[in-house]
C-alpha cells in the first residue's frame, strides 16, 4: 500500500470525522425539506378524501370501465389511425430514442460497481539490453463501502423509469389527439353541411325580398340586412373550409405524413354521424392518480433527486480501492505472454481534506435539486387532480348545455312543420318561414358544436383517468406503469423522511 501524504495517525481521525459530516449533512436536508414533506403527505391525504361519484349524464347513460382511451372509441378506422401515428410521429420517436440513450447510460452506471480487467502489450528496444517486451494483466475494483455506486446505479434506474414513463405519457397523448382530431373532422364536415343549407335559405330570402320590393311590397333595409346576413355566413362557411383543411394537415402531422395526397384522403374518410362515445368510469382517487404515467414520471424524478443527494455526501467519505496485476517481460512476443509472470497486489484509501468547499457545493446543489423535484411532484400532484375535476365538471355541463339544446332543437323543428303547412294556406309569407328554418340551422350547428366538445371532453377525462391510450405496447418488453408502479407511493403513508 503506498504511503499516504500525511500522517497516518490521522486517518483514523478523518474517518471518524467525516462520518459526521454526512450525517450532519443529512439532518440537515432532512430539516429544510421537512416543509414540503409534510405538505406533499397533506395534500396526498385531502385526495385520499376526495370521494369520486360515477357520472351518469342527463339521457341517463352510465359510465362503463374502460382499459384503454381506444376501447371509448371502438372503430376499426381509428384504430389503424392510432396504430399509424404510434409508428411513424417524429415527437414519439424522439421519446422513445432518448428512453434507449438513457437506458445504454444506465449500463455505463451499473458497471462502475464491477471490477475492471485490463491487458496489455508493450515492446521496447535499446542499444544495451536490445528487444524488450511486457505483457501485464491488471484487475481493480473499488468496494463500495457506503453504497455510494449502488446509489448512482439506482438513481440511474429511476431516470430510466422515469423516461420510460414520460414515454407513457406521450403515448397517451399522441392516441388522444388522433381521437379528438378525428372527430374534429366529423365536426367541421358537419358544421359545413349545415351551414351550406343555411346559405340556401338566406339565399332564397334574398330572393324573395328583391321579388317583394320589385312589387313595392317592402324596402332597402330588408334587403340590406338580408345580404349582410348572407355575406356573414359565406365568411363562416369560408373559415370552416380553412379549419377542415387544418384539421387534415394537423391529423396528418399526428400521422406522420410529409404530404396529403389523394390516397390519403381515401385513407381518412369522414364519417356522416359522431361515433358512440364511451363515458369512463371514475374510479378512487389514489386508484386514478397511481396509474398516470406523469405523475409516476415526477415521483421517479424525485426518488433520483434523492439518491444524488445520497451520492453526493457520501463522497466526503473515504473511499478505498484494491487492485492487482500480473506482468511478465521477456526478450521475444511468445515468451512475455506470462508465462513466468510477477504478481503485485495494492490496496489504496483515499479521503479527501481539502477541495475548496467543492464537494460541499455539490451536496447543496443535490439538495436543491431534490427540493425541486418535490415541489415538481407537488405540481404535478395538483394539477392531475386538477384535471380530473374540470373535465367531471364539463362533461356535466354539456350534458345539460346538449339537452336544452335538443329540446330547443326539437320544437324548432316542430314550428318548422307548422309554418310549412301555414305558408302552403297562404297564413304567412315565405320571409317567416325562412326566418324559422334558419333558427333550426343555427340551433342544429350549436348541437353539432356541443356533441364535438362533450364526445372530446370524454377523451380528455380518460386521459386524466390514467387510461393507457391502447392496452399494449409495442416495442417494449413491459407496460411503462406496471415498470414503475412497484416505486410509486400509493398512499401518504409512503412518503416518509428517507424517501424524500
Amino acid at each position: 500500500m503506498p504511503f499516504p501524504a500525511f500522517p497516518l495517525p490521522l486517518i483514523p481521525r478523518t474517518a471518524r470525522l467525516l462520518p459526521v459530516m454526512l450525517l450532519a449533512g443529512c439532518a440537515s436536508l432532512s430539516g429544510e425539506q421537512q416543509a414540503v414533506q409534510q405538505t406533499l403527505m397533506d395534500e396526498q391525504a385531502s385526495v385520499q378524501q376526495w370521494q369520486a361519484t360515477p357520472v351518469t349524464s342527463v339521457a341517463g347513460e352510465e359510465a362503463v370501465e374502460s382499459n384503454s382511451l381506444l376501447a371509448l372509441l371502438p372503430d376499426e378506422q381509428l384504430t389503424q389511425l392510432v396504430k399509424q401515428s404510434l409508428a411513424a410521429n417524429p415527437g414519439l420517436q424522439q421519446t422513445w430514442l432518448t428512453l434507449q440513450v438513457l437506458r445504454s447510460s444506465q449500463l455505463g452506471v451499473e458497471a462502475n460497481q464491477l471490477p475492471e480487467a485490463d491487458l496489455s502489450l508493450s515492446g521496447s528496444r535499446s542499444e544495451d539490453d536490445g528487444n524488450s517486451f511486457t505483457t501485464e494483466l491488471s484487475v481493480s475494483w473499488e468496494l463500495d463501502l457506503w453504497a455510494r455506486l449502488a446509489d448512482s446505479s439506482s438513481a440511474a434506474a429511476a431516470d430510466v423509469a422515469e423516461q420510460l414513463a414520460l414515454y407513457q405519457s406521450a403515448r397517451d397523448t399522441q392516441v388522444a389527439e388522433v381521437m379528438s382530431s378525428w372527430l374534429q373532422l366529423i365536426q367541421l364536415n358537419n358544421a359545413i353541411q349545415v351551414q351550406a343549407l343555411l346559405l340556401d335559405s338566406l339565399r332564397k330570402n334574398e330572393d324573395a325580398i328583391i321579388q317583394r320590393y320589385r312589387r313595392g311590397v317592402g324596402d332597402l333595409d330588408d334587403l340590406d340586412s338580408a345580404r349582410s346576413s348572407l355575406a356573414s355566413a359565406e365568411s363562416t362557411q369560408a373559415d370552416n373550409y380553412y379549419q377542415l383543411a387544418a384539421a387534415k394537415r394537423s391529423l396528418r402531422t399526428l400521422l406522420g405524413r410529409v404530404t396529403d395526397t389523394a390516397e390519403d384522403d381515401a385513407e381518412v374518410p369522414i364519417p356522416a354521424d359522431y361515433p358512440a362515445v364511451l363515458l369512463p368510469l371514475v374510479e378512487l382517487p389514489e386508484q386514478t392518480l397511481a396509474r398516470r404515467p406523469d405523475l409516476q414520471a415526477a415521483w421517479q424524478a424525485l426518488q433520483a433527486a434523492d439518491l444524488r443527494t445520497q451520492v453526493a455526501y457520501k463522497d466526503m467519505l473515504p473511499s478505498l480501492s484494491i487492485s492487482a496485476a500480473l506482468s511478465d517481460t521477456a526478450t521475444s512476443p511468445s515468451s512475455s505472454l506470462l508465462t513466468d509472470p510477477v504478481w503485485s497486489l495494492l490496496g489504496q484509501l483515499t479521503a479527501p481534506l481539502f477541495r475548496g468547499g467543492e464537494l460541499k457545493a455539490a451536496a447543496r446543489t443535490a439538495e436543491l435539486n431534490a427540493a425541486v423535484a418535490a415541489q415538481s411532484y407537488r405540481e404535478t400532484l395538483l394539477t392531475a387532480v386538477v384535471e380530473v375535476e374540470n373535465a367531471l365538471d364539463q362533461e356535466a355541463t354539456l350534458a345539460r348545455q346538449q339537452e336544452a339544446i335538443q329540446r330547443a332543437l326539437e320544437s324548432a323543428r316542430t314550428n318548422e312543420t307548422r309554418y310549412v303547412r301555414r305558408y302552403r294556406s297562404g297564413l304567412v309569407d315565405m320571409l317567416d318561414l325562412l326566418s324559422v328554418q334558419q333558427s333550426r340551422y343555427s340551433l342544429e350547428d350549436t348541437l353539432n358544436t356541443l356533441t364535438y366538445q362533450r364526445l372530446s371532453n370524454r377523451i380528455t377525462l380518460g386521459l386524466a383517468l390514467g387510461l393507457p391510450g391502447t392496452v399494449t405496447l409495442e416495442n417494449l418488453t413491459a407496460s411503462p406503469a406496471q415498470a414503475v408502479s412497484e416505486s410509486l407511493p400509493a398512499s401518504s403513508s409512503d412518503l416518509s423522511a428517507e424517501t424524500l
